[in-house]
């Protein structure tokens, strides 16, 4: 008895402290638009099978297989897009910011834009990797 009556005590403390806003928020990152590893980038999509037929090659392209490996959707030389392994991820990055220390990486960009790391310019630069 005195275990549910303790019980219910809390849950309506809960409550009311929810109800009254005094629960304090979950902190926020100090910018949501920045991660930097595959853990955080949203829209990957999992289960893809590596060499099977993808649709999007410049909007979340990337996936991971069954094991983990991470992939993309491509299409070299303009054939029938499919997953292929892809190099290592940084994250999500901006278009056309500075890459330096990512060449030959990839990334996407906050709205999801896949991004490959080149030298453009002189200088690394995220640049669209579908193209």
């Amino acid at each position: 008895m005195r275990l549910t009556t303790a019980v219910a005590a809390v849950v309506i403390t809960a409550t009311a402290a929810l109800a009254i806003g005094t629960v304090p928020p979950v902190p926020a990152r100090a910018d949501p638009a920045y991660c930097d590893n595959p853990d955080c980038v949203p829209g990957i999509r999992p289960g893809v099978v590596l060499g099977a037929t993808c649709g999007d090659t410049a909007y979340f392209v990337f996936g991971t297989t069954s094991w983990g490996r991470l992939v993309f959707c491509g299409s070299p030389r303009r054939y029938e897009p499919r997953y292929f392994r892809s190099p290592s991820m940084a994250g999500i990055r901006k278009l056309d910011s500075d890459c330096a220390g990512f060449l030959n990486q990839v990334a996407q960009a906050p709205d999801g834009l896949f991004l490959s790391c080149v030298v453009a310019g002189g200088s690394g630069r995220w640049v669209r990797g579908d193209m």
